[in-house]
């Protein structure tokens, strides 16, 4: 995998959906500006970026560099933190007023923004409703920044991590510190899989309640795949112990709920009632298993 340390000069195409970005940037020993690539959601004009990826080339627009992994660091030249501020990425402040403020405070300029932003009312032209305007964006963008820092570093890619944004926005890292399951209910294109690996980097424990319901969840949603439109209790349990990687013991007919094994427990609960899945399927308890709905 190749290493790439860049300025953003200018974002060509970004799509709101999942992120896709294709963007130009300057970077050290390249004389021209480098076309970047990749699922890259929240990076702006002046963002300094370190990127890990692959060259390519492309039939139709030549070489460019295919970003898999990526982190964001703020300018340290006053002409990046000019650019940077330009961008539109704080509300309040455009090309102007950035201009304005890095004359004012140079090199300092962030620190400021972060420590004093109070001290914007010693630039000419800013009152008190702009400097608010930019307290609020500014921390706006570093929740973000710390969801998707947070997101990146627990292995989810970028295009979930956009995705896993766009849905829970501040509450992200919450929801995803609590149940990382909830995202293969909630989120297209996030499946059981995904959202165990997230867990796994977590700590979460492999009997986990959460866990067990998700994984009988995508059991259902498999054997449906596969043309099925009932699953027989011992089919269904056979295939989510495999699944889930856990003991197959089974409890004595008839007793408790609270003293089955965790598989069966899990199975209990979610027989009560019908339950729908992020693809769309709803499953009902039916004699001696589950059948399929609409």
């Amino acid at each position: 995998m190749d290493n790439l340390r860049c300025v953003v000069e200018r974002i060509t195409y970004q799509n709101a959906e999942n992120g896709f970005s294709v963007i130009k940037c300057r970077a050290k020993g390249y004389s021209d500006l480098v076309t970047v690539v990749g699922n890259m959601p929240d990076v702006h004009v002046g963002s300094v970026l370190s990127i890990q990826g692959q060259w390519k080339i492309d039939g139709k627009y030549g070489r460019q560099f295919s970003a898999e992994k990526w982190e964001e660091t703020l300018p340290a030249t006053t002409y990046g933190i000019e650019k940077y501020l330009g961008s539109g990425l704080i509300k309040g402040v455009g090309p102007k007023f950035a201009k304005r403020i890095v004359q004012q405070f140079g090199k300092d300029t962030l620190e400021i923004i972060e420590t004093e932003p109070d001290r914007l009312l010693e630039v000419a032209g800013i009152g008190q409703k702009r400097v608010n305007q930019v307290k609020k964006s500014w921390q706006e963008q570093k929740e973000i920044k710390n969801i998707m820092l947070f997101l990146q570093s627990n292995d989810v890619s970028t295009a979930h991590a956009a995705k896993i944004y766009r849905t829970y926005g501040n509450e992200s890292i919450k929801i995803v510190k609590e149940n990382p399951y909830k995202l293969a209910d909630d989120i297209w294109g996030i499946g059981f899989k995904t959202a165990d690996t997230i867990a796994s980097k977590l700590g979460i424990e492999k009997d986990r309640f959460i866990r067990l319901r998700s994984g009988i969840m995508y059991t259902l949603n498999k054997l449906s795949e596969s043309g099925h439109c009932y699953a027989g209790r011992e089919q269904l349990i056979d295939a989510a112990v495999k699944l889930l990687d856990l003991e197959t013991a089974r409890a004595p007919e008839g007793a408790p709920a609270r003293t089955k094994p965790p598989t069966e427990f899990a199975l209990h609960s979610v027989s009560v009632g019908a339950k729908r899945t992020s693809t769309g399927r709803s499953f009902s308890a039916a004699k001696g298993g589950f059948c399929r709905g609409s």
